[in-house]
């Protein structure tokens, strides 16, 4: 499983177009068992993300697969959902620099479906770990969860939240995997891993 880390690509002329690479921390002691292992075994290359998507208001684009599906919700124009391969990326923007905690806070309590059609109680695999994107800040959550029905064939997801505020906005990008097909495929990981670090700025 891949650690705690994010890639964004910044497109504004100052900062020309380079790559600005956040290496979060190992700050969960289990998580550093868990990098050491994943040295040992084949790293899977990330697949060719073709198509461009760019969020309406213009902030940032980021690309996937042709073939998944990419809408705003009629009633929120500030979200994004990308899905595709039985997996989801949401993205919530905002112009303007919000609260960094609260923001990642409200991030967290996104999910598949509503909040009576869940199980109370979520399983962390870590939590609040904070970093750096060039002058941008940046928060990583990820936790598994089980919902009461399955949602395309699972019940448990594992959901990872990524808060990133600085240079006057606010982005907030969620992954949801199904837990088991998450723990058991590289090519998933290295996916949903891609289309997050496909993240490009404007």
């Amino acid at each position: 499983m891949c650690g705690p880390a994010y890639i964004a690509r910044d497109s504004s002329p100052q900062r020309g177009g380079r790559v600005l690479v956040a290496a979060l921390a190992f700050l969960i002691a289990g998580l550093a068992a868990d990098a050491t292992a994943a040295k040992k075994k084949k790293v899977e290359p990330p697949p060719p993300l073709p198509a461009e998507h760019r969020h309406p208001s213009g902030g940032f684009s980021f690309h996937t697969p042709e073939s998944w599906k990419v809408a705003s919700p009629p009633d929120n124009p500030e979200m994004l959902n990308a899905s595709g391969d039985n997996v989801v990326v949401r993205f919530i923007y905002r112009e303007g620099e919000n609260g960094y905690d609260s923001l990642h806070g409200a991030c967290m309590l996104e999910r598949l479906a509503p909040a009576m059609e869940m199980q109370p109680v979520v399983q962390y695999e870590y939590d609040y770990v904070g970093g750096a994107i060039g002058s941008k800040r940046a928060l990583d959550s990820a936790f598994v969860v089980t919902y009461d029905a399955p949602i395309l064939g699972a019940a448990q997801w594992r959901q990872r939240n990524v808060t990133i505020v600085g240079d006057g906005v606010s982005l907030c990008a969620i992954t949801f995997a199904p837990a088991p097909l998450w723990k058991k495929s590289a090519p998933t990981r290295a996916l949903v891993d891609a289309v997050l670090g496909s993240v490009t700025f404007k």
